[in-house]
């Protein structure tokens, strides 16, 4: 059988970990706002800003393509 190639590459995938790292973050976050039902600044702002650059990242990570060398 043929060892068949990933999707994508190596840096692809490290990407792609980060920006699930961002999201987890930004839900850690959200879930320790003290305030009642989450509507503190960090409930309201500062997660929901991390996780949106989680899903940025990722959407980055999907199109990435390492330069070819010459």
């Amino acid at each position: 059988m043929e060892k068949q190639k990933l999707v994508f590459g190596s840096m692809n995938y490290i990407i792609m970990a980060a920006g699930v790292l961002l999201m987890v973050i930004g839900y850690f976050i959200m879930s320790a706002d003290t305030e009642l039902y989450g509507f503190g600044s960090k409930g309201l702002t500062v997660g929901p800003m991390m996780v949106l650059a989680g899903l940025i990242v990722e959407v980055y990570a999907i199109f990435y393509t390492p330069k070819k060398k010459a």
